[in-house]
């Protein structure tokens, strides 16, 4: 089986670089585009082993780029036995952003001073209480999915896609780390990094690729299932190769849905002798 952690794409908070935790800030137009090309990439990538699961925060810019996963597999399984049609995103609060709590809305690196009506600051959620959205995460969600590794290895298992924010993934890559790695894999990542939240990047769309297999060897924690997480590859964004995003503040604008498609944003009449605009200009 194949585990792809994926991060949203390009918000409207992360181009005026606010904290964008629980707020619901939207995909912009280039965010748009990025989700797209991503869910094409994958939709290649897990040709032989078709995505059967995708489960997302239930924020708009982590289920918007989550949906785009889905509608670029329609095309690719229409005579498989579950079809992109059949297919759809779970989308779940225990996958949300850390709450950055006072800070929501500020700007990074800032922090609000106590103000005269008697303001008091609340510190953004801790490590401890994301562990436990992945915790719960893992248990109620993916657990009862591995189980089926563990107790039929030889069988084809496709692919699960879980589409969030940076900071969350992390937590629930370490969680995940914990309980399906052996000591000296989960030692070897975590080296040097025990006092952080980052055990890897996410660039907006990119993704983490894990192979999942069952296992006999014994692995950190024996909470769950007995399979074994490899991670094959981190950070990935193969897809986003020569895309810009479009000039004139159009591509850093919050995604007008009542656009007919994204492509008319870009498509102006052209100069004689000039091609239509891509989506990538």
């Amino acid at each position: 089986m194949r585990l792809f952690l994926v991060r949203h794409g390009e918000s409207v908070d992360n181009v005026a670089g606010l904290f964008a935790g629980s707020r619901d800030s939207p995909l912009t137009t280039h965010g748009v585009l990025q989700s797209r090309r991503l869910g094409a990439h994958l939709s290649t990538v897990t040709r032989s082993i078709p995505i059967r699961h995708v489960f997302s925060s239930d924020l708009q810019r982590a289920a918007m780029t989550a949906q785009a996963i889905v509608d670029a597999r329609r095309p690719v399984e229409s005579s498989s036995v579950q079809s992109g049609s059949d297919l759809s995103v779970v989308q779940l609060a225990d996958l949300r952003e850390r709450d950055f709590r006072s800070l929501e809305g500020t700007k990074v690196g800032s922090r609000p001073a106590p103000g005269a009506g008697g303001y008091r600051f609340r510190d953004p959620e801790t490590q401890a209480e994301m562990a436990v959205r992945a915790d719960r995460f893992i248990t109620s969600h993916l657990n009862p999915i591995l189980e089926v590794v563990d107790l039929c290895p030889d069988i084809h298992h496709g692919s699960v896609v879980i589409v969030a924010h940076g900071v969350i993934l992390n937590a629930l890559l370490k969680r995940l780390l914990i309980r399906f790695s052996t000591p000296a894999e989960a030692e070897a990542l975590f080296a040097g990094r025990s006092n952080t939240e980052w055990v890897a990047s996410w660039r907006n769309t990119a993704y983490l690729e894990a192979a999942v297999s069952a296992t006999t060897v014994g692995t950190v924690s024996g909470d769950g299932p007995a399979v074994r997480l490899t991670i094959i590859g981190v950070n990935r964004v193969d897809h986003l190769q020569g895309l810009k995003k479009t000039r004139g503040g159009i591509g850093s604008a919050r995604f007008d849905t009542k656009q007919r498609t994204v492509d008319s944003f870009f498509k102006a009449s052209p100069k004689k002798g000039q091609p239509h605009a891509s989506d990538g200009g």
